[in-house]
């Protein structure tokens, strides 16, 4: 069956929750109470649907966003515009069946119209190469690497530029049509994440 990319649903956050902290040492732990400020604050928080059942999700800010992960900080001390995919995480039984193709896909569209560059790091330790040709595959380089102090692994800090954006930026400015596939989720106002479970690592 087909998979369905949509934004998540609040009655999800649980499923998310075990998802993201069921996948191993190349996705950092999340809290119920991190979770929820992604939920109220984050620019793109999708689902992937198949069989009718949740197969994934992906979480991503742009550079604005008031985000203490060190990794985002890394970028946003060298890009001044950046669109940063946080996390995106495949249910194991649902890897290699074209559901992170789906979701790049899908948070690439919504970038090419907002921001110049997409962002995100990829852990080093482990068998990371099916992961960096993935991201390759996609147009993805290396910029960098960093050390997270919290737990010493290496992150290679990658970065693809979106061909599309200056003639999206040329040609309509801030004000793209008002249509289903290009509006951005509504957020809600909430307090500033807590600072002792930082996502993307110190």
């Amino acid at each position: 069956m087909s998979i369905v990319v949509r934004d998540v649903r609040e009655h999800e956050l649980d499923s998310v929750l075990a998802l993201n902290n069921a996948a191993g040492p190349a996705i950092l732990p999340l809290d119920s109470a991190r979770l929820r400020h992604f939920y109220e604050t984050a620019e793109y928080f999708r689902v992937a649907e198949r069989d009718g059942t949740l197969a994934g999700f992906l979480i991503g800010v742009g550079s604005d966003a008031d985000h203490d992960s060190r990794n985002f900080q890394w970028f946003r001390e060298r890009y001044p515009r950046f669109f940063y995919i946080d996390r995106v995480v495949v249910a194991s039984r649902r890897r290699g069946g074209g559901v992170g193709r789906a979701f790049y896909a899908d948070v690439q569209s919504h970038a090419e119209l907002r921001y110049p560059l997409v962002t995100c790091e990829v852990f080093l330790e482990g068998v990371t190469d099916p992961v960096l040709l993935f991201h390759g595959s996609f147009g993805f380089r290396e910029v960098g690497q960093r050390v997270l102090v919290r737990n010493g692994m290496r992150a290679a800090m990658l970065m693809k530029e979106l061909c599309s954006y200056p003639w999206v930026r040329d040609t309509y400015g801030g004000n793209l049509p008002d249509v289903p596939w290009i509006t951005t989720r509504s957020v809600l106002e909430a307090p500033p994440a807590p600072r002792s479970t930082g996502t993307g690592g110190p």
